[in-house]
């Protein structure tokens, strides 16, 4: 059976290919932690791939002479063909992102490392309130406009199904504000990040929606100085295709020797 899809991916290219260089920071910010973990890898990539829109922002930023794949359902990576590959700020659109990891993990030499970056689950949450009860307010239903977006545990239990050794889930929390509801709305067409939804309206929505969504979140969500914050996750996996040189862990009561010896104290047994 199929993986339903989430996206519209004729809509989703469209929307990337208007975005605009100044509202990439997100991108950019993503790309340095990056930058970040892979200088703390004691290792030279000779083969490296990234997947992903804007392939090339992502190759000259990290210096990388990198192969640059699509984030296609089917990813045009070779088997067993790299050391690095590089999932970037795209998989929050895929439908099958555990699919989208053991391709990249196929794609790996023994020992090779993946990466990848996505917007997670608290990402727009803000925004996500406000269009839902200001469309309900107006119209009395409701339509998908902001993309679900996993959550970090589902995508840690994730890298575990994909067979990667050593798999590691974290984020970071940024919020950006903006003068109304509106700007921001406006700078996510920018980044590219528009509603591309498969099962989006397919008409124009009425201006009511969108003025009752920006009074509900200036009401609830206003700083001091009236911006409105908004709040992106950028959830960042790892994890390295298994290798017999890499730590395995021991077959449990083989330990030769005690903990409390190792800790310098007094074993004491446990009273039913």
């Amino acid at each position: 059976m199929s993986t339903p899809s989430l996206s519209d991916r004729h809509a989703l290219t469209r929307n990337r290919a208007r975005s605009r260089d100044d509202a990439l920071f997100l991108v950019d910010a993503a790309m340095d932690e990056v930058q970040a973990r892979l200088s703390l890898v004691n290792r030279t990539f000779t083969a490296p791939a990234i997947v992903g829109p804007h392939g090339e922002r992502w190759a000259r930023g990290l210096g990388l002479d990198a192969t640059l794949v699509p984030d296609d359902e089917v990813l045009d990576l070779a088997p067993g063909g790299h050391d690095l590959v590089i999932h970037a700020m795209a998989m929050h659109w895929a439908a099958d992102p555990v699919g989208q990891i053991i391709q990249c993990r196929r794609a790996l030499k023994p020992d090779g490392l993946f990466l990848a970056c996505l917007f997670g689950g608290q990402t727009l949450n803000e925004l996500r309130i406000a269009l839902a009860e200001g469309e309900a307010r107006v119209t009395g239903g409701l339509s998908p406009r902001v993309a679900p977006m996993a959550e970090i545990r589902d995508l840690g239990a994730l890298l575990q199904r994909s067979g990667l050794a050593l798999p590691v889930a974290d984020s970071d929390r940024l919020t950006v504000t903006y003068a109304t509801p509106l700007h921001l709305m406006r700078e996510l067409r920018h980044m590219g990040e528009g509603n591309a939804l498969a099962h989006r309206l397919r008409h124009p929505t009425r201006r009511a929606v969108f003025d009752a969504a920006a009074e509900v979140y200036t009401t609830q969500y206003a700083l001091p100085d009236g911006r409105v914050p908004a709040t992106f996750e950028i959830i960042h996996l790892s994890g390295w295709a298994p290798d017999d040189s890499q730590p395995q862990p021991l077959r449990p009561g083989s330990a030769t020797h005690r903990l409390a010896a190792a800790l310098g104290t007094t074993e004491s047994p446990v009273k039913d």
